[in-house]
């Protein structure tokens, strides 16, 4: 593969505003606001899905870093109300604008071909999956016939081995989260008519989720783009050049990059979010990026044992004036929000983990904040008391 020579430079600062603009952090326009939960899912093109559940969960909490305290119904609705969406397997588990159900059909013919399968089907247990949704519409595995044969998150029933087979294949898509139950539904009836086609050949849907990767990064390098809706790196090789993402250098990322073109244009303006970020936030999802762009090191601790954590159970990194400035591991007792820990980037960070925690807790319905640990002494006390003269 063979690309044009980099016209544009970067430096590391324009790379980092360039990101947090296209992830719609920095300067979000009137327009995006009332374009809402729904404007954010389809400018971010994903939103991973994760079962956590501490201030809210992470599908809840991507729209609040960018848009303030929506209301979580509010919220739930934008995603699964009128078929706006659909939930597939792009970076992890995502929920997905219903515009991009074409774009998959190449994942969707890799699972039918796929020779290998982690659980056996049954005889006849996809069939009456089919005609039993056909019959009864949305259901959850439990209402087909049973999620699970025992307690074990991975004993699967032959009726969820094959609804979950049939998802894969997208002869059935799941509509929505029901008490974070699956609903699934078939794809017929689910998706409208002029996107319910695997007309796309594996190369177009690659080139399109290529582009609209490098869209919703701004600015990637090869592995970033990939690690987006988790595609391979000779895929993104394959269509890279033909995607209309252009070649760009970006001063001390050491690898090369392509920028979304409408992303170099205009120089990133406006307000900078402050807010607290789900660690499975699409700005930090992967490692590397998060390091590179913020000189941060970003890792979930939740499946961590507990003496090792160093940061805490459900660490959220806190964004402030485009810079990620501390973390706050959070609990909810009741009416407060318990910050458990609380990782501050030195004494100007204060002022704005007390901002991103009293938004937080408003948000969440809680009327006081306690803070329990601080991780430089010394801190505490001023952190204390922003928070309590905000409240004041």
């Amino acid at each position: 593969m063979t690309t044009s020579r980099p016209t544009t430079e970067l430096s590391a600062d324009e790379a980092r505003r360039i990101a947090l603009r296209a992830q719609g952090l920095l300067g979000t326009s009137a327009t995006a606001r009332r374009a809402g939960v729904r404007g954010v899912l389809r400018h971010l093109g994903a939103v991973q899905l994760d079962t956590i559940s501490v201030l809210a969960r992470s599908h809840e909490l991507v729209p609040y870093a960018r848009l303030g305290a929506v209301g979580r119904k509010t919220v739930e609705d934008a995603y699964w109300k009128d078929t706006h969406a659909f939930e597939y397997w792009s970076h992890a588990a995502c929920i997905l604008p219903i515009e991009e159900w074409p774009h998959f059909a190449f994942r969707r013919r890799a699972y039918r071909d796929r020779p290998h399968w982690n659980h056996e089907l049954p005889d006849g247990a996809y069939e009456q999956v089919i005609k039993q949704l056909r019959t009864e519409g949305p259901l959850t595995a439990t209402e087909l016939g049973g999620a699970k044969r025992t307690s074990e998150w991975w004993d699967w029933s032959g009726t969820k081995v094959a609804v979950e087979r049939a998802l894969m294949y997208g002869e059935v898509v799941c509509v929505e989260r029901r008490g974070w139950k699956r609903v699934y539904d078939l794809a017929e009836r689910a998706v409208p008519a002029e996107l319910l086609h695997d007309d796309l050949d594996d190369r177009e849907c690659l080139r399109r989720l290529v582009r609209l990767a490098g869209e919703a990064l701004g600015v990637g390098t090869r592995a970033d783009i990939a690690d987006y809706h988790r595609l391979k790196g000779e895929q993104v090789d394959a269509v890279i050049a033909d995607s209309g993402l252009v070649p760009v250098t970006v001063a001390g990322w050491g690898k090369p990059a392509w920028a979304d073109p409408a992303a170099l244009q205009t120089p990133p303006r406006g307000r900078h979010r402050t807010t607290l970020l789900s660690p499975f936030d699409s700005l930090i999802w992967e490692r590397a990026r998060t390091e590179r762009i913020f000189g941060f090191t970003h890792r979930l601790e939740a499946y961590v044992p507990k003496p090792k954590r160093v940061y805490g159970y459900f660490a959220m990194p806190v964004l402030a004036g485009g810079r990620l400035v501390g973390r706050v591991d959070p609990a909810r007792e009741g009416r407060t929000l318990v910050a458990k820990q609380v990782t501050l980037d030195g004494p100007k960070a204060v002022p704005a983990v007390a901002q991103a925690l009293l938004e937080a807790a408003t948000w969440v319905d809680c009327t006081n904040v306690r803070v329990e640990r601080v991780d430089a002494p010394d801190l505490r006390d001023p952190l204390t008391a922003a928070l309590s003269r905000a409240v004041g």
